[in-house]
């Protein structure tokens, strides 16, 4: 199975390709470990999970190529058995120009470039490939689900069962209840297409959920003594982190199990792949609390609306929601700083609102303001069992800020309506558009595990879905960049203030040196 990548274009080569070969003075291998590769002598891919580096053979100048790649069964298992994909028997792909995904085609993380840039990372591109190294009636499948909940993890597990059967024939899948530790725990059910044909239409988990419990060895005990051979794991950063944990624990046994990962989180948090699924269904969601607060607050004299969203870390669901809803007025994020009192301040900022329109609408993610929150409130820094630090309630801290605030300094009365549909967007069932990439997530999923990839997750990548390394996506979180253009748009559409001028005398201090590195960065993105 070979990896052919087009080199590229030029007078000297033009439309020329090479091979990835193990010994090839053409490619550059970077932490290239000391495990046995012998069997790469053949014309294989890279499998091995780190970046390989390449430049044309015929060629000095390195071209900056660089193919982020994910483990392969192979890589611990060289002897293992590939078999003819069941896919071109099946009369759904019939008609498919091309069935399977060319072994050289990749996916770029980077497709803003200029003129003399490097070609940049790039990962495997997701899809069936023409070999399985999997008999389906050997396939023994299971599911597991962690963290908080998020609209379509009922839609993923639903896909999960149906490719696994419809495609690839498999009819032995689990579902392992009440996450990780529902491995030595709890029950398992047996999933099939009937059982699961309706559940997308649910909230929450049909499998059930739960935070931490991850014990590396008891897992993969139980997925041996289970004969299980392909692990699907629905969850946020940690549970990824749990599940690359779980790949190197299979690995060092030698245990012929591929452990896919699919990224969920509503915040929309998770690094490389474009957006994560639920995200869209939360905006759409979150229209209808904004709605709601413009309605009360319009409807009473100097009405001050308050709704607050999802967002422990990144603001992404509080901004989407304040562009698509266009009746809000001030939208703060756990990225921007802000503060209350003092020319600029937000206090300064409703009062101005409130003179001029009789009203006002606030969105405030849920990690907003949390240092200021503490300070008043003496929090305790508490974690839950995944690890994440417990927030405290910015929305009622606000809310009674603003109240004290025109009520006792300023001799103003106001109407103070909050809003918290945090709980009722969690537990909606996706949308349309959700339920669409939920379906192609669990399908990449299904085509990786049953072509040998394992220790990988899966989602797209400028639009196209892609294989990508379980690290890539816990090392760092995707949060709004204050540089980048779409907050830019935020601001333009609600005209509040950026909170970026505050003198460090008034009450809500903000860092110095953040307030110099915003100021001197230009907004680059589009």
């Amino acid at each position: 199975m070979d990896l052919s990548i087009p080199s590229p274009l030029s007078k000297a080569t033009p439309f020329s390709t090479f091979l990835f070969k193990s010994q090839s003075p053409s490619i550059r291998c970077s932490n290239f470990k000391s495990r046995n590769y012998s069997y790469l002598k053949k014309q294989l891919i890279s499998r091995q999970n780190f970046p390989i580096r390449a430049q044309v053979s015929d060629q000095t100048v390195d071209d900056g190529f660089v193919l982020d790649d994910v483990p392969h069964l192979t890589n611990f298992l060289p002897d293992l058995p590939s078999y003819p994909n069941p896919l071109q028997n099946s009369q759904a792909y019939a008609i498919v120009k091309q069935t399977f995904v060319r072994p050289e085609d990749v996916v770029a993380r980077k497709i803003i470039v200029q003129k003399d840039s490097s070609r940049g990372v790039h990962f495997r591109r997701a899809g069936p490939r023409e070999k399985v190294y999997f008999k389906s009636e050997e396939v023994r499948a299971c599911i597991v689900t962690c963290g908080g909940l998020c609209p379509g993890i009922n839609t993923v597990i639903r896909e999960i069962v149906c490719g696994l059967n419809y495609m690839y024939g498999v009819n032995d899948i689990l579902g392992i209840q009440g996450g990780y530790r529902g491995f030595y725990s709890k029950n398992t059910l047996t999933l099939t297409p009937k059982v699961v044909n309706d559940i997308h239409k649910r909230g929450g988990t049909f499998l059930l959920t739960s935070r931490g419990g991850h014990d590396t060895q008891k897992i993969v005990d139980n997925i041996h003594d289970r004969g299980i051979n392909q692990v699907y794991i629905i969850g946020g950063d940690g549970t990824q982190r749990g599940a690359a944990q779980i790949y190197e624990e299979v690995e060092k046994r030698g245990l012929q199990v591929a452990v896919a990962g699919i990224p969920k989180t509503i915040d929309n948090d998770i690094a490389v792949i474009d957006k994560s699924f639920g995200f869209d269904t939360a905006v759409e969601e979150a229209q209808r609390a904004i709605n709601a607060a413009h309605v009360e607050v319009e409807s009473v004299e100097n009405g001050i609306g308050i709704v607050k969203l999802m967002g422990r870390y990144s603001g992404f669901i509080a901004m989407f929601a304040t562009l698509a809803s266009r009746d809000v007025d001030c939208c703060l994020i756990p990225e921007s700083p802000f503060y209350l009192e003092g020319k600029g301040g937000l206090f300064e900022f409703i009062e101005e609102r409130l003179k001029e329109n009789g009203h006002i609408v606030m969105v405030v993610a849920e990690g907003a303001g949390q240092e200021y929150v503490a300070q008043s409130m003496h929090g305790i820094d508490e974690k839950d069992a995944s690890g994440n630090r417990l927030l405290l309630d910015v929305g009622l801290w606000l809310t009674q800020n603003i109240k004290d605030h025109f009520t006792k300094e300023r001799k103003m009365a106001v109407n103070m309506k909050y809003i918290d549909p945090t709980y009722m967007i969690r537990a909606i069932p996706s949308n349309a558009s959700d339920n669409i990439y939920c379906t192609l997530l669990a399908q990449s999923a299904v085509h990786g595990a049953m072509a040998g990839y394992t220790g990988f997750t899966v989602g797209p990548v400028n639009s196209r879905h892609a294989y990508i390394p379980i690290s890539q996506v816990t090392e760092t979180q995707n949060k709004v960049k204050l540089t980048d253009r779409m907050w830019a748009r935020l601001l333009a559409s609600t005209n509040q203030p950026s909170f970026l001028n505050c003198d460090e005398s008034v009450g809500g201090k903000v860092c110095k040196d953040t307030i110099d590195l915003i100021n001197n960065m230009k907004i680059t993105s589009i």
